[in-house]
This record gives C-alpha cells, sequence and structure tokens, in this order.
C-alpha cells in the first residue's frame, strides 16, 4: 500500500508541475496576478509529493520489501541499516528520484524566501524550474520507474555494490546532487530575467546566494568522493581524472566563475552577457555531467547505468534546455548592454581574469573528458585520455588563478595601480618565495612544480589574510583587531575559501611530489623499513563481517622504537554481490599518513603489501572544509540572501518594484 502511494504521489507531482510550468509563465506574461500567485503553493505541493514518494521508496528499502524490482536489485536482509537506506539513491532509479527530490525542494525554497523578488520574475522562475522538473519527471515515470514490481517476489535480493557500501561514498552522491541541482536556480534565474528582458544589479544580487549554495555543496560533494577514493580503492591517490570525477568537476569550476562573474554585475552592472552565459553553461555542464553517468558512453567506476536508451533521453534534455537558452541568449543580447565601465587594472578586470581562467579549464577539462568518445565516433580508434594529459594541460591555468587571486583581491574598483595593490602583499611575497626555495632545498632533485605550487599555496594563505587586515583600516593594532571581529561575515567567507584553496594546493603539491611508495612481499614477522618508520608484518587472518568475509592483516609502525598503531588493512569478498573491495589500513596525522595495502598470498608464503608514507595528505580534505565553510560564510551574511536589501525597494514605471 505505501509503495502504491508513493507511485501515486510521484505521477501527482508530475501533473503539478506541468500546471506550475504553464500557468505561472502565462500569468506573468499577462500581468494577471492570481495566476502569477499560484507558482508559490505549486512548487510547496510539488516539492510535499515527491517527499511522500521519496519516502515511499525509502520504507521499501529499509523493510527489504521484496515485491519492487530496485529493491531486489540493490539489497539484501544482511546489509546494515545504513545501507539499506543509502542504497535508496545507490542506483540510477531511486538516486534519479533522489535528483528530483532536490530540484523540486530549491523550487520550492525560492518560493519560501523569495517574498522580494518582484512578482513577475518569480513566477518565471518558479515556472522555468519546474519545467526542469517535469522532463526529470517524465524521464522517471516512462525510463526508469523506481516503483516497478516483481511478478514473483525472491526471499532476498542481490545486494548494493560493494563499492558503495561505505559511509564516504553513502554521503558523496547527496551532496552532489544538492551541487549539480542548485546550480538548476542560477539556470531558472537566468531564463527568467532573459524573458524579462531584465538583466541589472538587483538580479545579481539574487542569484548569487543560490549559485553559493550550490557551489559550496559541490565542494563537500567532490571532497567526500575523492576521501572515498582514497581510502577505499587502494590505490593511494586521491584523483583520477575519471570522466564521472570530471563530470561533478567542470560545473565546479563554471559555478565559480559565475559566482565571481555575479559580483561585477551587482557591484557595477557589468558583465551581464558573460554572466548569464554562466549561469546557462553551469546547469548545462551538470546535465552532461548527467550524461555521462547514466548513458554509458563513458567507462567508469562511479556509473550508475549503462543503458543507451536513457541516455538518449537526457541527451533531448540538455539539448532542448541548452539550445532553447542559449537561443534565447542570443535573441535578447541587446538588453544586456553593461552600463558599468572599469579600466584595464581593476578588480573588475581582475575577476574577468579569473573568469577566463576557471572557464578554460573547464573547457579543457571537457575536452580531454569527451575526446575518446569523439575519436571512437568519428575516426573509429580507442583513445584512452588519462592524468598525464590532464596534469599537463590543467596546471598552468591553476598556476595563474593562484597568482591573480590575492592581487585582484587588493585591487579597487573602477580603476587602480598594481604597485599600490602590491604593496600590501610584500610579504606574502617574500614568504612564498622563502617556502618555494625551502621546499625545494629540503628535497633536491624533485619536480619544480611541487616547490612551485607549495610556495603559491603560502602566497594564496597569507594574501587572504593580508587581505581580510587590509579591511580593518588605520589606527593601533588593538582597534584593528577590533574591526577585525566586525567585519561583514562575506568578507571573512571570501578570505577563508581562497585560503582554503591555498591549503588544498599545498596538500597536493606535498602529497604528488614528496610521498614515498614501498612495495614488497612481506614475511610475517620480518620488519622492514620505509622512511622513517619500521614496518612489519604480524599477523594475517580470516575474518567474517556482516555481509561480506575478509582477509584481514595486522601490520604495526613503529617510529624510532615507539609503537605509532597497529594498522588493520583488509581485502573483502561480497559473496552475495561476488566483489572483492579493498580496506586500506591508515594511520592518519597531522603532516603525514602512513598508507599500507594487503595484497595477493604469494607462492614463498609471503604477502604482496604496499606501503606509502603520504606527507600533508589530510590537508587536500581539511581545505576542501575550509572552502565550504568559507561558502557557509558568506551565506550566513545578510547581504547575500536572497533580495537581502530589497526593503529599500524603487518602484519604476512599469509598477513592478525593484532595488
Amino acid at each position: 500500500m505505501i509503495v502504491e502511494l508513493g507511485h501515486f504521489a510521484l505521477i501527482l507531482a508530475f501533473m503539478v508541475a506541468i500546471f506550475q510550468m504553464i500557468v505561472p509563465m502565462i500569468g506573468a506574461a499577462r500581468g494577471q496576478a492570481g495566476w502569477m500567485a499560484v507558482a508559490s503553493p505549486a512548487a510547496t505541493a510539488q516539492f510535499a509529493l515527491t517527499a511522500v514518494s521519496f519516502g515511499a521508496l525509502t520504507y521499501a528499502f529499509v523493510t527489504s520489501d521484496f515485491s519492487l524490482s530496485l529493491v531486489v536489485n540493490n539489497s539484501h536482509t544482511l546489509k546494515p541499516m545504513i545501507y539499506k537506506i543509502t542504497g535508496v539513491w545507490g542506483n540510477h532509479e531511486g538516486s534519479l528520484l533522489l535528483w528530483v527530490l532536490i530540484l523540486t525542494l530549491f523550487g520550492a525554497m525560492a518560493a519560501w524566501f523569495g517574498g522580494n523578488l518582484p512578482p513577475t520574475l518569480r513566477a518565471r522562475v518558479l515556472a522555468v524550474q519546474s519545467s526542469v522538473a517535469v522532463a526529470f519527471f517524465a524521464f522517471i515515470l516512462f525510463t526508469s520507474n523506481p516503483f516497478l514490481r516483481m511478478e514473483i517476489p525472491p526471499f532476498n535480493g542481490q545486494d548494493l555494490n560493494p563499492l558503495l557500501q561505505d559511509p564516504g561514498l553513502a554521503f558523496h552522491p547527496p551532496f552532489l546532487y544538492l551541487g549539480y541541482v542548485g546550480l538548476s536556480m542560477a539556470f531558472s534565474f537566468a531564463v527568467a530575467a532573459l524573458i524579462e528582458g531584465r538583466v541589472d544589479a538587483a538580479w545579481g544580487r539574487w542569484v548569487r546566494p543560490w549559485t553559493l549554495a550550490a557551489w559550496v555543496f559541490l565542494t563537500i560533494g567532490i571532497g567526500l568522493g575523492s576521501w572515498w577514493a582514497y581510502y577505499e580503492l587502494g590505490w593511494g591517490g586521491f584523483w583520477f581524472w575519471d570522466p564521472v570525477e570530471n563530470a561533478s568537476f567542470m560545473p565546479w569550476l563554471i559555478s565559480a566563475a559565475l559566482l565571481h562573474s555575479a559580483i561585477v554585475v551587482e557591484k557595477r552592472e557589468a558583465l551581464k552577457s558573460w554572466t548569464i552565459l554562466l549561469a546557462i553553461l553551469a546547469f548545462g555542464f551538470s546535465l552532461i555531467g548527467t550524461f555521462i553517468v547514466r548513458s554509458g558512453v563513458l567507462t567508469s567506476v562511479h556509473a550508475f547505468a549503462n543503458d543507451p536508451e536513457r541516455g538518449v533521453y537526457i541527451l533531448a534534455i540538455l539539448t532542448i534546455f541548452m539550445g532553447g537558452a542559449l537561443l534565447l541568449f542570443a535573441f535578447r543580447a541587446g538588453i544586456m548592454e553593461a552600463k558599468g565601465v572599469f579600466s584595464t587594472v581593476s578588480r573588475e578586470s581582475a575577476l574577468v581574469v579569473n573568469n577566463l581562467l576557471l572557464a578554460v579549464s573547464c573547457f579543457v577539462v571537457f575536452i580531454g573528458t569527451i575526446w575518446p568518445l569523439i575519436a571512437d565516433m568519428f575516426f573509429g580508434r580507442t583513445l584512452s585520455v588519462g592524468p598525464p594529459f590532464f596534469n599537463a594541460a590543467f596546471t598552468p591555468f591553476v598556476i595563474g588563478l593562484a597568482v591573480a587571486l590575492p592581487i585582484g583581491a587588493m585591487l579597487p574598483w573602477k580603476r587602480g595601480r598594481i604597485g599600490r595593490a602590491m604593496k600590501p602583499l610584500v610579504g606574502a611575497a617574500v614568504l612564498a618565495i622563502a617556502a618555494t626555495l625551502l621546499s625545494y632545498a629540503m628535497f633536491t632533485g624533485s619536480s619544480a612544480i611541487g616547490p612551485l605550487a607549495i610556495g603559491l599555496s603560502v602566497w594564496l594563505v597569507a594574501g587572504a589574510a593580508v587581505d581580510l587586515w587590509s579591511r580593518t583600516g588605520r589606527g593601533e593594532i588593538g582597534n584593528r583587531l577590533g574591526r577585525l571581529t566586525r567585519l561583514p561575515r562575506a568578507d571573512w567567507g571570501k578570505a577563508v575559501a581562497h585560503a582554503g584553496f591555498g591549503i588544498t594546493l599545498f596538500g597536493i603539491a606535498a602529497l604528488t611530489t614528496y610521498q614515498i611508495e614501498d612495495i614488497r612481499v612481506a614475511q610475517e614477522g620480518q620488519p622492514y623499513q620505509v622512511g622513517a618508520y619500521e614496518v612489519e608484518l604480524v599477523e594475517v587472518r580470516r575474518v567474517e563481517g556482516p555481509n561480506y568475509f575478509s582477509t584481514m592483516a595486522t601490520i604495526s609502525v613503529t617510529d624510532h622504537g615507539r609503537l605509532l598503531d597497529l594498522l588493520y588493512p583488509e581485502r573483502r569478498i561480497y559473496p552475495v554481490a561476488g566483489m572483492p573491495t579493498t580496506e586500506a589500513g591508515i594511520n592518519n596525522g597531522f603532516t603525514r599518513d602512513v598508507y599500507v595495502v594487503i595484497g595477493d598470498p604469494q607462492d614463498n608464503g609471503g604477502w604482496a603489501v604496499r606501503t606509502y608514507i603520504k606527507p600533508f595528505a589530510n590537508w587536500i580534505w581539511g581545505g576542501a572544509i575550509i572552502m565550504a565553510l568559507g561558502g557557509f560564510l558568506s551565506l550566513s551574511d545578510r547581504r547575500y540572501r536572497v533580495a537581502a536589501g530589497a526593503a529599500k525597494a524603487r518602484v519604476p514605471s512599469g509598477g513592478v518594484p525593484a532595488e
């Protein structure tokens, strides 16, 4: 009964979405307030019905209702409860329902918190948002129905993919979806503004918090995925330039560019066309990511589905929405005339450089990701584009961005001078150069890229601190410290996010340049040296888990005769799914990780063991957390809330309130 209720609620939500897509848009075109007003309750109803549907599917997984085909294919009675719940979105159909749930949540939030928006703009935003929901509701109901029944229910299920039975990856998709789908709001605002013929400073203020929220959630989601890859896959890496990793990274880059570009629209009413285009492209790359994950055109361990027919449907959604939005963008180019002018040396110009670096780097990642597909389709060649290409092509843009960020933050609006902007940054520059030379001297013979990246990371963190301190004005240190605590949260958020980027860059540079790797056949009771640590394989035993069998090693790590830790790397087999997984043993430290992986038994009685010393590994994810924290700090600033400050609205001749 509950499952049928969930299916029925999904169909009702689809019908409400169609209503919300049409009626408010007509009302906005005709100026009919009653028709526009239905958008808000419709958005709330759409979210509530989708939540009921998602709740019903979750109930089916929790209770192991094997009358549902989806539960049979992705669950098992012996699976721990947390993975029964996360199994709801650990598959194509359930994850798509989660996608739509988040999509309708953002639409409902726009209705709840968009009271200060002009009525016509709010109606159009909610109608455009609902049009995206209509497409995905149709996709679910007609091609990916999660409520399909089994004619003869089995006694048990086939279990969830063992790689997904992990806390890191369990929460990775929801955060990514909050980011992916959050960019739909920027898209809806862009299309609604184009329809309305109004792109101004107020529009820039309204679109920024949605973009910032999406960017923050993408940051958390990407960080969780990277962390999972680091400790779960047993390779000791944090990023592999996998197509699905790139699918989440591309909208992150574009949303970062959009976030900075919207500042120029708000402050100076410039870069309007570029900002609208970025808002369209940001969601476009989210749809491209959905296509990559669910079409099967590119192979990835992260892929949810391998169904070309579903891929064609997503490609049609991408074509309709992106093609329609870009066509509208071309027709409405005349309304986006820039009002603010600025010199070559100014904060506006620095933000333009920032945008170009982010956009071109995204394009490079996009080309590298789809090139194997293009080579196969048009040239009949099977190619693989791997880390060497991405590292060589992407690194210069990261270097340029790291150099430009502190300088751009110190430049004034409209016009400025490089010399004056650099004067407060002299200390940061000296510190960065010293860090570069010191790291190069300590590791003679290593690549110059590592020390350079470390120097740039110091430059970013120190530059963020200087930027924050410069906003306290002049006077005694005590007075400036007091003013520092009273600075707007947005200023703190920007500085914290930039510093987080620097910390992540430092962790990546240190880990990739200075890690120590040891691969050997280890005998029980025979210690060996790796870097400054003595490692010993103590024993290997068989362990039975709740739904798996494990070969678990006990490995001691000693530091100058002192036992540092006992590590327990595993090789697990999930008998229901018939799949193996690797669980690394990791001793986490502030400045390094000792990372151990157990391999196969050898003919001589030993075991293959891989040991790594990974310097500053946790700084990578610590930096991501700090970046997200900076975003949350900015979101908490009153000025970043939707239409904040709109109380002092003026009423133009058309009678529509505006800021």
